[in-house]
């Protein structure tokens, strides 16, 4: 029999609530009835935007086994089992914490300016193969995603990696404190999210904000490349950190990058990783990767788990929806490729795809293609740094780019005019122009910030598939 995620005596004791209907167990945790699986314990938050408690009735047609609500009705208690308490997010919160302390596992928190998601996939993955591993779902980093997460980790995890993001200050001191990692991983700091910042120093506080909950005798890992490196290692060790590892291509980087070999579908790492040398295949391709790559592995050292095992299931390694995902497309006129990096962007994010496009190798008369929409939150820079990217398109080597918004306008207008492959306000205004300039051996990366919606034209264009329409995706393990 398989041992239950929450009992709804333990929801008790860790909410304080109050228990009406059937006793009842729970496999699972979730916030959206829309992806509600049977068997899970269904928490009514109340958001900005809408109240779960809307949707409680729903929870419980889908099979929610019970339902965490503070506004309880008839209706409601004719549905399901409930547990009544004051405040939701709070029971949510009081379920992490709850979560965190059952658990005897090597937890890791994980934040920075970019690729976050991409290093706690990539810790996930490698640490998998060597024990009970439980991460945080899709990009759930907010006062929301990161208790939900913690609420949804097993009792017998010997691994947890947690990703934690904000765009104010303050916002990831209290989810680090819920968190309490025993590693705290800042991938790098970066001018993102300049709107609610004065200056990118403040960003780096900010982010610093993730040792403020780190456990004795913890770890902190650091981007020894980066300008921020000293503010973050004084932040780290007035916090406490016993050791702080640096990673990076820096000549004192402890998890240091020795030497590698960028290649279109993947990498070839050698490394040093706090003293031992490990030569790794990199299944995702571009040098941020592998940088990121070196994090991974002083995460792993930092754990007492196996260096060699980690290093060696890389070669293995997936990337994130969203976040250079390569697809092949069998369209009738002949293959191109798709390159999907629509699921945000900055100005280091957008370099870093833009590099990763210059290793690709069209076929044929192809060419290599940027759809390039809006960074967003970038304050009263913004302009200048989408018209800086210029000179990073012409060193990629990219033949067409395709842009709109109105700030990838003035970057469109700095391009020379056997670049331009078109621009329009908005991505659904773009699609048709985009669409028809494909041909064979071309190979497409877009990218812009969620809000510029580019995830429709990569639908668009692994939707030029067989002549029935349907994308015949073949993924090429980036």
């Amino acid at each position: 029999m398989t041992t239950p995620l929450w009992t709804q005596e333990e929801t008790i004791a860790a909410t304080g609530g109050k228990a009406e209907g059937a006793r009842w167990a729970a496999s699972g945790v979730s916030i959206d009835s829309r992806t509600l699986q049977p068997g899970d314990l269904f928490v009514a938050i109340s958001g900005e935007n809408s109240d779960g408690h809307v949707f409680v009735e729903s929870a419980f047609a889908k099979g929610a086994a019970a339902a965490i609500v503070s506004k309880p009705t008839d209706k409601m208690r004719a549905a399901g089992p409930l547990v009544i308490v004051a405040d939701t997010l709070a029971a949510l919160n009081a379920l992490g914490r709850a979560a965190r302390r059952r658990a005897r596992a090597g937890i890791v928190a994980v934040t920075g300016s970019v690729g976050k998601t991409g290093t706690k996939e990539a810790l996930h993955f490698v640490l998998s193969e060597q024990g009970a591993t439980h991460a945080s779902a899709a990009s759930y980093n907010n006062l929301w995603g990161v208790p939900l997460s913690l609420a949804r980790m097993p009792a017998d995890t010997r691994f947890g990696i947690f990703e934690v993001g904000m765009n104010h200050p303050g916002e990831i001191t209290p989810l680090s404190k819920l968190v309490e990692p025993f590693v705290a991983l800042i991938t790098t700091v970066e001018a993102v999210h300049l709107a609610f910042f004065n200056s990118v120093e403040e960003i780096a506080d900010a982010k610093a904000e993730i040792f403020d909950g780190l456990q004795e005798g913890g770890v902190a890992i650091l981007n020894r490349d980066n300008p921020h490196y000293a503010r973050l290692r004084a932040r780290a060790e007035a916090r406490g950190a016993a050791r702080i590892i640096s990673f990076g291509a820096h000549a004192d980087a402890d998890a240091r990058l020795d030497k590698v070999a960028l290649n279109e579908s993947c990498s070839c790492v050698s490394a040093t990783i706090c003293g031992q040398k490990v030569t790794y295949k990199l299944a995702v391709p571009g040098r941020h990767i592998a940088m990121n790559s070196l994090a991974v592995l002083a995460c792993v050292q930092a754990l007492d788990a196996d260096l060699a095992l980690a290093a060696l299931a890389m070669a293995q390694l997936k990337a994130p929806k969203g976040r250079g995902e390569r697809h092949v497309v069998s369209a009738p006129l002949g293959d191109f490729t798709v390159i999907d990096e629509s699921y945000n962007a900055n100005p280091a994010s957008m370099r870093a795809a833009l590099a990763a496009l210059g290793q690709s190798s069209p076929a044929g008369s192809g060419r290599r293609i940027a759809v390039m929409g809006d960074m967003l939150e970038l304050g009263d820079d913004s302009i200048a740094m989408h018209r800086e990217l210029a000179g990073d398109i012409a060193a990629a080597g990219i033949g067409l780019v395709f842009a709109c918004g109105p700030h990838m306008r003035e970057l469109f207008k700095a391009l020379p005019t056997t670049v331009q492959g078109g621009y329009a306000e908005t991505s659904d205004v773009l699609a048709p122009l985009l669409r028809d300039a494909i041909r064979p051996g071309d190979v497409v990366m877009v990218k812009g910030s969620l809000g510029s919606r580019m995830g429709p034209l990569v639908e668009m264009l692994l939707g030029m598939g067989d002549d029935d329409g349907a994308s015949l995706r073949r993924n090429r393990g980036a």
